[in-house]
């Protein structure tokens, strides 16, 4: 028996419209984004009365997807610090491989994200950063060299 793909990862957001806007500037492309009507959800999520807005992103010809959730109730709850550190316990980021790593920079940038460290080499094979996206979100990006 074998995983036979990933299909999304799941970010529990406030500014729903920010993080979209944050994803799209890096180029995934949004699916959809609505409320989300499934009263069956809270059989899985295991909370009752759930009222959540939800929007789902794709990696352009790839499998990749993020799933957005906006909680209104329950309301959300934060449990690290706002901008926490990448050597926090729990998942710190996601990677993308982009084609010019200093252009997804500076137009994420206009979205109010901020490189953590710098942007760097690996190897002679990749350029390497993080970025700090809103509500502390944090992305990787790797560019190929040669």
């Amino acid at each position: 028996m074998a995983i036979k793909r990933m299909d999304n990862v799941l970010i529990c957001v406030d500014d729903l419209d920010a993080v979209i806007a944050f994803f799209v500037e890096l180029g995934m492309e949004l699916e959809g984004k609505g409320p989300l009507d499934w009263p069956e959800a809270e059989r899985i999520i295991g909370l009752e009365g759930v009222q959540q807005d939800v929007a789902m992103l794709r990696v352009p010809d790839g499998p990749g997807r993020v799933e957005l959730a906006k909680f209104h109730r329950p309301a959300a709850i934060r449990s690290e610090p706002e901008d926490a550190p990448v050597n926090t316990l729990g998942i710190r980021r996601m990677m993308f491989l982009v084609d010019d790593i200093d252009d997804v920079v500076a137009r994420l940038r206009g979205h109010g994200a901020e490189l953590v460290g710098e942007i760097v080499p690996y190897e002679n094979l990749y350029r390497l950063c993080y970025v700090r996206g809103p509500e502390g979100i944090v992305v990787g990006l790797s560019e190929e060299l040669g």
